[in-house]
């Protein structure tokens, strides 16, 4: 494989991987994961990834973002970011990934990065809420709704990312 091809494929991936994660702070990721196999699928000629495929992760992306705007609208606080906490997801991620590896091999690996990371930093948001006056503390469900969106949108986001590896890959 030629220098430039496996920079392209390592950029790739590396897109994926932080569209993935990105779910987890409430960022377009899925818009991130579409944009990102579009271009793939642009250089490749779509010769792998076809236009049906496409309008697939575009229908599936505006649902994501379109649950989350309405989750967000309805009540859900997002998770409040700090480098601790950004710390504690990075090393769940890392955790998730080593674990469910060993099971699931590449969609463990998919699964763990996320799955750790929402739980690292869902863990440091209940940590901090521990330490506000009860006042200043966010509602259960508010931090139910916004965990119940995160984990749907970031379920979402891993099909998209299991769609476009199984088109190229099969």
């Amino acid at each position: 494989m030629p220098p430039l091809e496996t920079a392209g494929w390592s950029l790739f991936f590396a897109v994926l991987i932080v569209g993935l994660y990105a779910n987890i702070y409430g960022l377009p990721g899925t818009v991130l994961i579409f944009i990102d196999v579009l271009v793939y699928a642009s250089v490749t000629g779509f010769c792998t990834i076809g236009k049906a495929l496409l309008v697939s992760l575009l229908a599936i992306a505006l649902l994501a973002e379109g649950l989350e705007l309405i989750l967000y609208a309805a009540g859900a606080s997002r998770f409040s970011v700090s480098k601790k906490g950004i710390a504690v997801s990075v090393l769940g991620s890392v955790a998730g990934a080593l674990l469910l590896t060993r099971y699931l091999y590449g969609l463990g690996t998919l699964a763990g990065i996320f799955l750790g990371g929402f739980l690292g930093i869902l863990l440091m948001e209940l940590m901090h809420q521990m330490q506000l006056r009860p006042s200043m503390r966010r509602t259960k469900g508010s931090i139910l709704g916004r965990s119940a969106g995160t984990l749907t949108k970031g379920g979402l986001a891993l099909s998209m990312v299991v769609l476009a590896l199984m088109s190229i890959y099969s």
